[in-house]
């Protein structure tokens, strides 16, 4: 399980290192390479790939013509890329990528369980005062409550 929030640089040609403990348990669960592709938010998402073939099996077996089924493959599917760790544990982001999220030279990995999110400092900033003020929301209390029944 991914977790933890981390903050790193990300060079002239885009590479950005992911974090130690993020590599951990990606090349301990998994293998060495991450589906990047641009989220519903203006972050990016980075799935190891079995992760993403999971879900990538999962929604092809929806009706493509169901409008969120449409969108979420148009948005999610086609703008991802296969992005390996090069020897020194760096990833490359694409341009198109990269400009999506407004990734310039400070960048946040925020691990989220199975996905890990990558954000601009900016970016990260504000969505974590949106969540704060979501906290008390019935949808966050309702989950948090379903979490901790046994």
């Amino acid at each position: 399980m991914f977790r933890g929030v981390y903050e790193h640089q990300i060079d002239a040609k885009g590479r950005t290192s992911l974090p130690a403990k993020l590599r951990e348990t990606l090349v301990g669960a998994y293998d060495e390479r991450l589906i990047v592709t641009t989220a519903l938010d203006p972050c990016l998402h980075a799935y190891p790939v079995r992760e993403w073939e999971a879900l990538e099996t999962a929604l092809a077996r929806r009706n493509p013509m169901e409008p969120g089924v449409k969108t979420l493959m148009r948005l999610y599917v086609a703008s991802a890329q296969e992005c390996p760790l090069d020897k020194l544990g760096r990833l490359l982001i694409p341009p198109s990528l990269r400009a999506y999220a407004k990734l310039e030279k400070e960048v946040v990995w925020a691990g989220m369980v199975k996905v890990i999110e990558l954000w601009s400092q900016e970016g990260w900033a504000k969505a974590q005062e949106d969540a704060r003020q979501e906290a008390t929301s019935q949808d966050v209390l309702r989950v948090l409550g379903e979490l901790r029944q046994p």
